[in-house]
Order: C-alpha cells, then sequence, then structure tokens
C-alpha cells in the first residue's frame, strides 16, 4: 500500500470553501462529551469484542490464505487519510481488482456494493452480514481517526465524484454506525444515504449520538441492506 498523505486534495470544481461555512458549529462541551463517550463506550467495547475479532480472524485464517485483518485507506475528517482497520472478508488481494468489479454493482453512485460478491470468501458473508468484520474499527475510534458515531468514511476515488453536498461528510469524524447504518444501509440509494448523513452533521448531539448507537443494535440483528 502506497504512503498515506497528509489530507485529499479535493477537486477544484469542489470548492471546499463555500461548504466550510454551511457547517453547524455546535458546542465545544458537545465535541469534549462526544469523545469521552468514544473512549470509554469504545475501549469497553472492545474488552468485550476481542474474543469475537479473535475467533473470526482465527476462522479466516483456516479457510482463506492470507492475513485476517485488512488495512485500508479511507478518508476522515477534513479529508485527512488514514488507515481502517477490519477483518478481511474477501480473498487476499480482492482489492486489486476493484475498479473492474463495478460492472457488478448492485447500487448508484460511486460506491462498489455487490449483493453476491465473488470475491468474498467462505466466512466472508456471515461476517458481513453480522457486521462482525467491522469489530475491529474500535481500534480506529480508540486512535482518534475514527467515531463511534458519524458518516462511514469513504475511500478517496469515491470521494472523487462528490458533489458539495456529498463533501460536507468529510467535515465531521468518521463513525462505524450512523443514520445510514441504521436505516437500510445498502438498501438505500445513494442520494438517501448523503441526506442523511448531512441531517446527522445538522443535527448531531451526544444525547443523539447515544440514541443512534442504542439503535444500531437492533439494526445489526435485522442485517437489513448488510451485504
Amino acid at each position: 500500500m502506497p504512503p498515506l498523505e497528509a489530507s485529499l486534495v479535493f477537486p477544484a470544481q469542489t470548492a471546499t470553501d463555500d461548504i466550510s461555512v454551511d457547517v453547524r458549529a455546535v458546542p465545544y462541551a458537545w465535541c469534549m462529551a462526544k469523545r469521552a463517550i468514544d473512549v470509554v463506550v469504545g475501549a469497553l467495547a472492545l474488552l468485550v469484542a476481542t474474543p469475537v475479532i479473535a475467533l473470526a480472524a482465527l476462522g479466516i485464517v483456516c479457510v482463506s490464505p492470507g492475513p485476517p485483518f485488512f488495512l485500508q485507506e479511507r478518508l476522515g475528517k477534513d479529508g485527512k487519510a488514514f488507515r481502517l482497520v477490519k477483518l478481511r472478508t474477501m480473498v487476499d488481494g480482492a482489492h486489486l481488482v476493484h475498479d473492474e468489479m463495478h460492472v457488478y454493482n448492485d447500487v448508484d453512485g460511486p460506491v462498489l456494493k455487490i449483493r453476491n460478491d465473488p470475491r468474498l470468501h467462505p466466512l466472508g458473508r456471515l461476517l458481513r452480514r453480522s457486521s462482525i468484520d467491522e469489530l475491529p474499527n474500535l481500534l480506529n475510534v480508540l486512535r482518534g481517526e475514527m467515531s463511534l458515531v458519524g458518516p462511514r468514511p469513504p475511500l478517496e476515488s469515491e470521494v472523487r465524484h462528490y458533489d458539495a453536498f456529498a463533501l460536507r461528510r468529510l467535515h465531521v469524524r468518521p463513525g462505524i454506525t450512523c443514520l445510514w447504518q441504521i436505516s437500510g444501509r445498502s438498501d438505500v440509494s445513494f442520494e438517501e444515504w448523503m441526506r442523511l448523513d448531512n441531517e446527522y452533521i445538522d443535527g448531531w448531539s451526544p444525547l443523539g449520538d447515544l440514541a443512534i448507537l442504542i439503535r444500531t443494535i437492533p439494526a445489526v440483528l435485522r442485517r437489513e441492506g448488510a451485504h
């Protein structure tokens, strides 16, 4: 994987200066409370999830050659790149044919979501539908690269196709769960996804984050839009 850039160089036509003033200012105490929730709840969740992650990692090694974890470059707050930690759900090296797989895309917009992705290893579908593959994201939360609640971190190749409305999601720290996550995930259109992320940006609060975290549990159990 090539070295990470310090931050994303946005295309000229996106005019990020114009959208920065359109993001709601929030009390500093809210930001502190959000970080406190991330650290306390994130640490407890990681402690509980560690045996599950370890068991899943062992299963991946047994069914698919290669490392059990997958590090992928994503974009965080203000377009700063970081390495997202996930459990590997695809065969080793599947990311190398990412662009070629767009012909099988099941969703609209610049994102790639394939319902029956042929690159999945034998445990991949289970890990994705149960969201177990995302549990190592808790490490990114504790490192301050992500939050428990916030828009999902995009790939740079996706951001290159964003308009100004979609780019607003880069003005907050990305998260593990969000309104999109509890509203159908991949069954939601790209336009609705961006609307939900912007709704979160314009209305989030510490109590609202806790409500989304609570609603995430039944959403994950229902497995709606998880593929």
